[in-house]
């Protein structure tokens, strides 16, 4: 029940803009044929921006157990062209939605949510979205 009621508060205080934002990303990643893997985390991470209470982002590897193509060598890589190209703004979004939450006393807890969406935004390749334990 606080779960649902947090991701409903979430939506009106930056969530459904930002999870926007994710998509759009998507999207224009998906328009290129090389673009396809970064769309791909684009969808997966605007999900979890619309409903991130009970939700948590965590390397696959970890997951998997095993190591695949988004967590070497290749994974790296797609991070730093993500990085330059998408990631950084995403990230400032995220940035300045926390700052605006920050700003009331019963926003602290979403500024929180979008500092950890900002930091995940710098290297999404590698990373899925698990329930949280």
């Amino acid at each position: 029940m606080l779960r649902t009621l947090g991701n409903l508060l979430w939506l009106v205080l930056g969530g459904l803009m930002m999870g926007l934002g994710w998509w759009l990303a998507g999207l224009l990643c998906a328009i290129t044929i090389v673009g396809l893997p970064w769309a791909k985390a684009c969808f997966v991470i605007g999900q979890f921006a619309f409903w991130p209470f009970g939700k948590e982002a965590v390397n696959r590897e970890q997951v998997n157990g095993q190591p695949d193509i988004g967590t070497g060598a290749l994974g790296t890589l797609g991070n730093v062209v993500w990085f330059i190209f998408a990631g950084v703004w995403l990230a400032i979004g995220h940035l300045l939605s926390a700052v605006a939450c920050f700003v009331t006393i019963i926003g602290i807890p979403f500024g929180l949510q979008h500092l950890k969406l900002a930091a995940m935004t710098l290297a999404p390749i590698g990373k899925t979205i698990v329930d949280a334990r």
